[in-house]
């Protein structure tokens, strides 16, 4: 039995690896990758690379083996990856993989902002297939907002229209360490676990934690959605793209990424990382 990771070299892929070959041995684990060279340093300790692109199905065929544990990482390509996500877990039917864990949404079936609408299409060809399953629904990383925090300190700002809404991010290494749980114990087949952070905060509330720790003015500056879409796209983001992270901050103006389960922390083991230690981490030493 191997454990592979598709996307493998990308941010969340990378921790989920590194989590692993702190679990099982280099032998088990496979990682499925459109650039074999930037895995290089995998193949070098053991793993397995395997290369395969989303968007070209028949780069599928023979990627997965009969008893694999699969971990899909969702493609970035917004726009196409109901098509792509469905030629893995066509490639994964064909090889009788023993489990297909995937990287959702928060929410699920319930979530309205239009980036859940490809992750609730490919839920539903997983379910479909007839797969073991388990469905990693992520709430919002807090690198999203961290990332950042350059531009907040330089403006002494932070921009969102997202209103009174709260975030109940958690880290990458916080998910990634989840799906690790998933991959290496048994008893999560067919489960849908909700992800997020143990404490939601406001937009107010992260300004006030980079002043503090920065010592310097950073306010939040609550746009309208018009105002925030005219913002992203004189920055030079493509329209739909500008789109989707307004929508996604009036979902959070509606509270639908405000959501504490606990199943983070209980697949982890551990609180999952305060937004103060990530913002300690993120300012520029």
């Amino acid at each position: 039995m191997m454990i592979v990771v598709t996307g493998a070299t990308g941010l969340l892929g990378r921790l989920v690896v590194e989590g692993l070959l702190e679990q099982v041995p280099a032998d088990q684990v496979a990682v499925l990758v459109r650039s074999p060279e930037k895995a290089a340093d995998l193949a070098a300790r053991g793993v397995e690379v395997r290369t395969a692109d989303y968007s070209r199905p028949e780069t599928l065929d023979g990627a997965f083996a009969a008893g694999d544990k699969v971990l899909l990482i969702s493609g970035s390509e917004i726009g196409q990856r109901i098509e792509q996500h469905q030629a893995v877990v066509d490639a994964a039917v064909k090889a009788g993989v023993a489990l297909l864990a995937y990287t959702s949404v928060l929410g699920g079936d319930l979530a309205t902002f239009r980036l859940a609408g490809e992750h609730q299409a490919t839920e539903a060809a997983i379910r479909a297939s007839g797969l073991p399953f388990v469905l990693l629904r992520n709430g919002w990383y807090t690198e999203n907002y961290t990332g950042n925090l350059a531009q907040a300190l330089e403006h002494g700002a932070v921009l969102a229209s997202a209103g009174e809404g709260r975030v109940a991010s958690a880290t990458r290494a916080d998910f990634a360490a989840a799906a690790v749980a998933v991959l290496t114990t048994e008893g999560h087949e067919n489960r849908a676990y909700e992800l997020s952070g143990d404490t939601a905060w406001s937009f107010a509330e992260y300004a006030a934690e980079v002043a503090a720790q920065s010592g310097r003015p950073v306010v939040y500056r609550e746009l309208t959605p018009e105002q925030h879409l005219q913002l992203l796209l004189d920055a030079g983001l493509p329209a739909p793209l500008a789109e989707t992270l307004v929508d996604v901050d009036a979902g959070i103006s509606r509270g639908e990424l405000a959501v504490s389960t606990g199943d983070l922390s209980r697949l982890i083991g551990r609180p999952t990382t305060p937004l103060a230690d990530s913002v300690g981490a993120a300012l520029p030493k």
